[in-house]
């Protein structure tokens, strides 16, 4: 008798088991037919963010490392310190030949001013010069009358041309060494010009060096998380290493779907979008479409398939469309780049 009731039991449970099924899968059907009949949908989508590369701007070996995975941090925190020595004595050595170019100054500024003060000397010199050549002009003028006039002889008269020739001597002497005196002036001049460029230069090597200095400091440049960390303590790195990846948290996020090219002839941008997100399976995320590919995204592979062949099998492509999310920033905040996404657009 229990044994007969225990069957019927059993029967009992087995048909209403069937018959739950039997409706589940009439539901489940019913459901995926009605989204497919109202909406394009793929399965092939992601979350997409912005990854910003935190990148060495100077080489050399890691002094200290202040964060850790997948951290939080702050605009202006501390993410790597690179040593300073190297640094360091080379901002000394570019402000000592700072200072020597400085130091020139003064002995060039000396150097002109005795020049001044030579060149009023030849100037003296050479209005002297001028004087005994009009002087000694006039004489001579006077005895070559003399001379025409038999009131002198040939011999006074060759002593007075002599004179006059060591008077003019004297003055293209003295001519000359003005010139000569005030082309080295300009030349202290020039070289002043000169050394003022290169205290330029050397006051700009200074700022680099210090620019360098600050520069072994590497900070976040913005609010958000940081990714893996993949450098260590003591590594040597270049200029221009990435070391590592910031997320911008308060940034766009958005979806890139690749749906198939038979799914997107009736695409529209603007048009409305539902996303469901693997991670949160019960919540729905709000979009619109931003854009369409201009190819499929086989075209972007590094060696996109040639059907110019003889064994050619068409294969249905996939364009990327990109969406972009319309949530609140608090509710996009959950989101994380990469997450895999299923993606409903709505048919006209």
């Amino acid at each position: 008798m229990n044994k007969n009731k225990t069957d019927k039991i059993i029967v009992s449970l087995t048909k209403w088991f069937g018959i739950a099924l039997f409706v589940g899968i009439i539901i489940w059907g019913a459901t995926y037919f009605f989204k497919g009949y109202r909406y394009e949908q793929t399965n092939d989508a992601q979350v997409d963010a912005y990854l910003s590369p935190i990148s060495a701007k100077v080489g050399g070996y890691i002094s200290k490392i202040y964060y850790k995975d997948n951290q939080l941090v702050k605009k202006g925190d501390t993410l790597v310190v690179i040593e300073l020595d190297e640094y360091g004595l080379k901002k000394d050595a570019a402000s000592a030949e700072l200072m020597s170019s400085h130091a020139k100054l003064p002995i060039l500024t000396a150097s002109e001013e005795t020049q001044l003060k030579s060149i009023e000397v030849i100037k003296a010199q050479l209005a002297g010069a001028k004087a005994r050549l009009n002087q000694q002009q006039k004489e001579f003028d006077r005895y070559k009358n003399l001379l025409a006039d038999e009131s002198t002889t040939q011999q006074k008269f060759d002593n007075i041309n002599a004179s006059l020739s060591i008077a003019q001597s004297d003055y293209d002497q003295a001519k000359a060494s003005l010139e000569v005196a005030e082309s080295k002036l300009n030349d202290f001049r020039a070289q002043h010009n000169a050394i003022q460029a290169e205290i330029k230069i050397k006051e700009t090597l200074v700022q680099r060096q210090e620019l360098d200095i600050r520069y072994t400091v590497i900070t976040a440049p913005f609010d958000g998380q940081i990714g893996k960390k993949t450098i260590q303590e003591g590594q040597l790195i270049q200029a221009g290493q990435t070391l590592a990846f910031l997320v911008n948290k308060a940034e766009e996020k958005w979806v890139i779907a690749n749906f198939k090219e038979t799914q997107i002839g009736n695409f529209k941008i603007g048009q409305a979008v539902s996303i469901e997100v693997d991670a949160f399976p019960n919540e729905k995320f709000n979009g619109t479409i931003e854009s369409l590919s201009p190819t499929t995204g086989s075209r972007y592979s590094l060696l996109p398939p040639d059907n110019a062949t003889g064994n050619f099998v068409k294969i249905i492509q996939r364009i990327p469309v990109r969406i972009k999310l319309t949530d609140t920033p608090e509710k996009l905040g959950k989101l994380s780049a990469g997450m895999n996404a299923n993606v409903y657009v709505l048919k006209d």
